[in-house]
């Protein structure tokens, strides 16, 4: 009794706060919209119960979903996402596996506090730590008065409003979830491996590649995908730090929901959406249930 318990605890909490909302969404999706409150016809009455379901199944129609590829802004905001996305990962890459090498490899007493610095920016609210990019990117802002003041530059450079600013905002605010994974598996690495590789004549970068980096392959992954997969739907970042040319699904998903107020279509884009999620997040499971096999 206390397995199943346990087991259902968390198969409960799935149920309330993914499929049954996941669900909701895909009822709003296969409605019509319609000038009312809420701003749709829905096509299933529950009221109605099997007879209403098989009247449902019969007039069910994909109208909204063939909308999405008939119109460019669509599968454009996706594809945009998706680069995005990837862009910024590979960036976040860039620049967090120095920094956890370099936490990994510093003396004891001093990764904790280390640690604690790469996890204080979760002190501060998402939404004040994007608004004060937006004070340093700006034309009057911190960053070009700086390299004003130092010479390097005599006009202010544009960078706020550009997807410049949108990498920046992404690779800044998800770099913890880039670093933290791949610090855990360097961490734990036996420093005697990399003695053994020199020994036997490996160069210091050589035993980097040979040793080291295929060790922390898995952080990386996990990295990666950590960041990747809310990249892909983010919306606070290219609405305050992205220009008009900033194309991000996300925000067409608000504008849809919020502007348009036509929330079939909004939750046909939600439900797309949600399904090219699906692969990374199955591929991040795999990869997460090969780590604790590895550990066992």
């Amino acid at each position: 009794m206390q397995r199943i318990v346990l087991i259902a605890v968390p198969y409960f909490w799935l149920v309330a706060l993914f499929l049954v909302p996941f669900l909701i969404v895909l009822k709003i999706s296969l409605s019509d919209p319609a000038l009312a409150i809420p701003p749709y016809a829905p096509t299933l009455d529950l009221a109605a119960g099997w007879q209403g379901f098989l009247e449902f199944l019969r007039a069910l129609d994909l109208d909204n979903f063939v909308f999405l590829t008939e119109d460019d802004l669509y599968w454009k905001a996706y594809w945009s996402s998706l680069k995005i996305a990837f862009t910024a990962t590979f960036i976040t890459l860039l620049v967090g596996y120095p920094i956890a090498y370099a936490m990994a490899r510093s003396a004891p007493e001093w990764r904790p506090t280390l640690l604690m610095l790469v996890i204080l920016p979760f002190w501060t609210s998402f939404l004040i730590r994007v608004y004060a990019w937006m004070g340093i990117l700006s034309s009057e802002g911190v960053l070009n008065q700086a390299l004003m003041w130092l010479g390097l530059i005599s006009d202010p450079l544009t960078i706020l409003n550009t997807n410049i600013a949108v990498y920046i905002g992404i690779v800044y605010t998800y770099l913890p979830f880039m670093i933290l994974p791949i610090y855990s598996g360097l961490e734990r690495m036996d420093d005697s491996l990399i003695e053994a590789a020199e020994d036997l004549g490996a160069s210091k970068l050589g035993a980097f590649w040979l040793v080291t980096f295929p060790l922390s392959v898995q952080g990386v992954i996990a990295g990666c995908f950590l960041v990747f997969i809310p990249t892909i739907g983010e919306f606070v970042i290219p609405s305050l730090l992205g220009g008009s040319e900033t194309l991000m699904i996300g925000k067409v998903l608000w504008e849809e929901f919020f502007n348009n107020r036509d929330w079939p279509v909004a939750s046909a884009v939600a439900i797309i959406l949600l399904l090219i999620l699906v692969i990374p997040i199955i591929l991040f499971q795999r990869n997460e249930q090969k780590a604790r096999e590895a550990d066992q």
